[in-house]
């Protein structure tokens, strides 16, 4: 499955997290991910106003780590799509290249912005939230062991991981429930990772 990531979902933290994660763990990940070189420059600009403070440096990893985890998934070519119905013009471009991409799935935090008769979609519009709710019911295992990764990245570097309070702030109570639930049972191996 292609999946085109809009650049509000590469703008928070725990989803960037989330999809890379899934993406990288299993030999063969569960889907392809697609970007631009616009969707990107919409990501590091939101991050430099969000947060000024920030050394270049932590802004030129973001993109260095997306671009080289995601490399083959960069799409360069996208003629402007005149079929394009969302609510903002300024989402064209993205449109536009999840359709030259042949992309099944636009993965974004603005569903709504992204209006389709059913019948003509060019592909479905689905919320991080829903996107990882279908991987747990398709792929549980891959969840269960992206969990417990996250959680010994986690608190190896602070301690603590609570996840699902990450998730719940990124806009994903579903999934974040979900995720609490292959948390349970994985304290043994966690303890281990602290010892």
């Amino acid at each position: 499955m292609v999946v085109f990531v809009d650049a509000n979902v590469w703008y928070s933290r725990t989803l960037r997290d989330w999809v890379g994660r899934l993406y990288t763990l299993p030999e063969t990940p569960p889907f392809e991910v697609r970007w631009t070189e616009d969707v990107m420059a919409e990501v590091l600009y939101s991050l430099r106003r969000k947060h000024p403070a920030w050394d270049g440096g932590r802004i030129t990893r973001i993109r260095d780590l997306l671009q080289s985890t995601f490399e083959v998934g960069r799409v360069e070519s996208f003629p402007m799509d005149e079929r394009y119905q969302g609510k903002d013009p300024l989402d064209a471009h993205v449109h536009a290249a999840a359709v030259a991409c042949g992309a099944g799935i636009l993965l974004t935090c603005n569903v709504s912005d992204f209006v389709w008769d059913e019948d003509t979609a060019p592909y479905d519009v689905l919320h991080p939230d829903a996107f990882l709710t279908l991987l747990d019911d398709s792929a549980p295992e891959l969840i269960r062991a992206a969990t417990l990764s996250m959680n010994q990245y986690w608190f190896s570097k602070t301690g603590s991981a609570n996840l699902p309070a990450r998730l719940k702030k990124a806009g994903c109570p579903e999934f974040a429930e979900r995720v609490r639930r292959h948390t349970q049972g994985q304290e043994h191996a966690l303890l281990k990772t602290t010892d």
